[in-house]
């Protein structure tokens, strides 16, 4: 049987407004394998941000505990999750979240600078990423030069640049028309092929045909449990 890769043990996130405890999650249990295409689904305000947040560990819980790679991340100072968060896991979201100034080169390479990874095998590594995606005539150009599918072509490239264990993916087809958003899922589906897992939260049903599992969320719980 598979090994869990990130597992949320009865997690709870209480954001605390004035005098009001507001419950964003309420005892989430979620147990990802290695290899796994996984879809979170669920309506706005349902809890799938917080969730996502939890999967990425972008946050940390209220109680209750985030494993990734059996290591218990809810106790890790901020410093700490960045470097594991940025060796383990690769972004892909809705709005690019590419940085204007810089090409679609120097965006993928950005990860590995945190890395302290040298220069040169950052330039090779970024070069053969963007092929990989289909757009090794666009490397020079700016996110302003490129379609709303080519940005999120370079977003997977930046994502994979690390060589993270996890996927995380959120609504990644959201800014995107349909047949550019089934280009981008075929793309992810073919990275799952490839060994890596796949986490998407979406509040788009449509898209958990691409998924080999699907975790519903209401109110802050795993409604599958």
């Amino acid at each position: 049987m598979a090994e869990s890769v990130i597992r949320l043990e009865d997690v709870w996130k209480i954001y605390h407004m004035d005098e009001v405890s507001v419950p964003a999650l309420s005892g989430m249990n979620i147990d990802i394998k290695k290899g796994e295409f996984v879809a979170v689904v669920g309506p706005s305000g349902s809890g799938k941000s917080t969730t996502m947040n939890m999967i990425g560990c972008l946050d940390i819980p209220t109680k209750g505990k985030v494993f990734l790679e059996h290591h218990d991340i809810s106790k890790l100072s901020e410093s700490n999750l960045a470097q594991i968060r940025g060796k383990k896991i690769g972004f892909v979201f809705q709005t690019f979240n590419l940085i204007p100034t810089l090409t679609a080169l120097d965006n993928v390479m950005l990860p590995m600078t945190f890395q302290n990874i040298p220069r040169e095998e950052r330039l090779k590594i970024a070069k053969n990423l963007l092929v990989k995606v289909g757009l090794g005539h666009r490397v020079g150009h700016l996110p302003s030069q490129l379609s709303g599918g080519e940005k999120q072509r370079v977003a997977i490239a930046r994502a994979l640049s690390n060589n993270p264990e996890v996927i995380l993916a959120d609504e990644p087809t959201g800014n995107l028309d349909s047949k550019t958003g089934e280009e981008i899922m075929k793309m992810l589906k073919g990275l799952n092929k490839d060994g890596k897992t796949i986490v998407m939260v979406t509040h788009d049903t449509d898209l958990t045909k691409y998924a080999k599992k699907v975790i519903h969320i209401k109110d802050g719980k795993n409604i599958n449990d």
